[in-house]
């Protein structure tokens, strides 16, 4: 795992700027996010089913970027709070609830400054394809674990650190079909699904649900799989 920099902020300036240069294409379709619009049904739908209906409750979508999943909570009825370190992301956010006429507390914070201020205060708590940008994402996890109310449903989705995962991942999707800029994932920052789950349980989080996600870049279609050797999620419980 890497260290934590000395610094009191848990985000990765190059990581920032990465995402904050590609604000404006978050809500194009079929730009370089729309792998994650096409995949954001499948995972919400998993998040609803374990959090047992999300409607009227209230959520956090840490690391919400331009909005996606955020917004997708919103719709389905969730009171949602999204938060991201990328200031031109959340403007972009901000802009398209706005426009959707979708209610959405978006705040330009850490997940540790979040647990600090709205400590088990969520129902829900998602951190899709987030902690893999992160320098410290075991300090993510303590954090989503310490926003989460007892009895809380906890969702966090990534990449696992495995050759296919790289061969997919990063050469596949952003040097051979172009879904994704590229230098979008470090290999090192990688997660292995073993590696989660010692995350969240060292958080104090149960574990309730793993599985592999697969996508197809072609039919634009997901599905969960047993394999979780490149995209997986993890559901947890908080007790």
């Amino acid at each position: 795992m890497i260290a934590t920099p000395d610094n009191t902020t848990n985000a990765d300036p190059a990581e920032l700027a990465k995402f904050s240069a590609l604000a404006s294409q978050w809500w194009d379709l079929n730009g370089k996010f729309r792998p994650l619009h096409d995949i954001n049904p499948l995972r919400l739908s998993l998040v609803d089913e374990h959090a047992r209906g999300v409607k009227g409750k209230r959520a956090i979508d840490i690391g919400c970027g331009g909005g996606i999943a955020s917004e997708g909570l919103a719709r389905m009825g969730a009171q949602v709070t999204g938060i991201d370190m990328a200031g031109k992301a959340l403007a972009v956010a901000k802009l398209h609830a706005l426009e959707s006429n979708t209610v959405v507390d978006y705040r330009e914070m850490t997940a540790e400054a979040a647990a600090e201020q709205f400590a088990a205060t969520f129902d829900v708590v998602t951190c899709l394809e987030m902690l893999e940008h992160v320098p410290d994402p075991a300090s993510v996890v303590r954090a989503c674990a310490a926003l989460a109310k007892p009895g809380a449903t906890l969702a966090f989705s990534t990449i696992s650190r495995t050759p296919k995962a790289y061969a997919m991942a990063v050469l596949g999707a952003e040097y051979v079909l172009g879904l994704l800029p590229k230098g979008t994932h470090d290999y090192a920052k990688f997660i292995k699904p073993s590696e989660l789950v010692n995350f969240t349980r060292e958080a104090g989080l149960e574990l309730v649900d793993l599985r592999g996600m697969d996508y197809s870049p072609f039919s634009r279609l997901a599905k969960w799989i047993p394999d979780t050797t490149v995209n997986y999620i993890i559901i947890c419980r908080k007790p």
